[in-house]
């Protein structure tokens, strides 16, 4: 995977549709999912830069199947894109919130 995505409050992007991929590299469909950080980016920016730091720590840990991740800080989420892998979505969410308590996921397709 290539480095998080961190996504500024105050710039316009893209649609997140048109920057997350849909399909691996051998074509197969990708799951995505959704981890709520609720008001972090009302957080001292150094309390930010440790939440960043953890989701980091943890995708280095699955980094076999997490291909996309961007955190959008106006909106406080944290959109994910999976290798289609039974389990993984659960088994990422719960190690972000081993680290981030207060992490809550908020959606899986």
């Amino acid at each position: 995977m290539s480095e998080l995505v961190v996504a500024p409050a105050f710039l316009p992007a893209e649609p997140l549709r048109k920057r997350a991929p849909a399909f691996d590299e051998h074509g197969k469909a990708l799951s995505d999912f959704m981890v709520l950080f609720p008001g972090l980016v009302k957080k001292p920016q150094h309390v930010i830069q440790a939440t960043i730091e953890h989701i980091q720590t943890v995708f280095a840990d699955y980094q076999h199947v997490v291909v996309f991740a961007e955190l959008n800080l106006k909106l406080s989420l944290l959109w994910v894109s999976v290798k289609p892998v039974p389990g993984v979505r659960f088994q990422i969410s719960e190690a972000l919130r081993a680290l981030i308590p207060e992490a809550r996921l908020v959606s899986h397709i």
